[in-house]
């Protein structure tokens, strides 16, 4: 690998670095009436890279090159923690639709349960 293959490769990782700091996971605090509120996530992420060089003779050409980088992160909001009087809770969020999905999924197994049991009974 080049040097400046090299320096690329290590300023995409110093973004990706940046990326999963715990500055994703709790938010800026905010205070509403005395009240503290830190919002807080749930951070995932993963990535991959690839490399090359050689000669490239199985297609007929002497020379090869090769690259290649990719990652992505994901968030999703899990809850609050409230700071009043001194005294701190945990609020949690809470995600309608992975609900809406988590019930249609049981409704479905529901059903063909049912459609199961009435074909034996005939």
């Amino acid at each position: 690998m080049t040097t400046n293959g090299l320096d690329a490769t290590l300023a995409r990782l110093d973004v990706v670095k940046d990326a999963m700091t715990v500055r994703r996971v709790f938010g800026e605090a905010y205070e509403i009436d005395g009240t503290t509120i830190i919002p807080v996530a749930k951070i995932g992420g993963g990535g991959g890279g690839g490399g090359g060089e050689g000669t490239g003779a199985q297609n007929g050409s002497s020379s090869g090159t090769g690259g290649g980088m990719g990652f992505g992160v994901g968030a999703r909001p899990v809850g609050v923690y409230v700071v009043k009087d001194g005294e701190v809770t945990w609020q949690p969020a809470v995600d309608v639709m992975r609900i809406v999905v988590g019930g249609q999924l049981l409704a479905l197994a529901a059903i063909l349960a049912l459609r199961s049991i009435l074909r034996r009974r005939h």
